[in-house]
């Protein structure tokens, strides 16, 4: 999943990145509403998380700006408003879902995983393939029962393979999808997390490189 984090605070849009990170989540981090749209022009984001009073451009604009575009991307807003007026006003801006401050985190991501489920195609929250079961919500894998121990970024390339159902994925939309766009396009990092991937899946051998088009899971 990518996700675009907008929120003014920067301690607290820092934090919410890196613990988003943590469940093998790609994040990028923006303060202001001006660049929430910059962002939201150049990169596809699954999920953006809007504070409602970002600087620049409000959170409701940037809203309205995602609500007119062809971009697909689901939103969370973020606010300090409780009342129901609020929340109502909020999802009529276009919003699909709704949090309000302070929040537990372990709700928030919840929320953005159940935002993703409901992008199309709607996927399950548990992927079976060839014997490897990977749990999203609880942010576990295991292939033939015998459970895995993956980095998050070892976990967010393992599901963009078992989304894909056995297509081909080029390396280019390995790194769209499970980095953030800090992400180097001519380091070697997609090959290093798939020869480890590889390793920690076992034998007989899952993960294929087609050459010169990408990785394609299946046995």
């Amino acid at each position: 999943m990518r996700v675009l984090v907008a929120e003014d605070e920067r301690i607290l849009a820092d934090t919410v990145a890196e613990g988003l990170r943590r469940f093998s989540m790609a994040v990028d981090v923006v303060y202001d509403g001006d660049s929430a749209v910059e962002r939201l022009g150049v990169n596809r984001y699954d999920v953006a998380v809007l504070d409602r009073d970002l600087p620049g451009r409000s959170g409701d604009d940037v809203c309205r700006w995602i609500a007119g575009s062809d971009a697909g991307t689901r939103v969370l807003m973020l606010t300090a408003a409780v009342g129901i007026r609020d929340r109502v006003e909020g999802l009529g801006l276009g919003a699909d879902d709704y949090l309000t401050k302070p929040f537990a985190f372990a709700e928030l991501v919840a929320r953005l995983q159940a935002l993703f489920r409901r992008s199309a195609p709607a996927l399950p929250p548990v992927l079976e393939r060839d014997g490897i079961v990977l749990d999203v919500t609880r942010h576990t894998a295991a292939r033939d029962g015998l459970v895995l121990s993956l980095s998050p970024k070892e976990f967010a390339v393992l599901h963009v393979l078992m989304r894909a159902g056995g297509r081909v994925v080029s390396a280019e939309e390995l790194l769209e999808q499970a980095w953030d766009e800090h992400a180097d396009p001519f380091t070697n990092t997609v090959r290093v997390t798939i020869m480890t991937l590889r390793r920690k899946l076992g034998e007989p051998p899952l993960i294929h490189t087609v050459p010169r088009v990408g990785y394609r899971l299946g046995s």
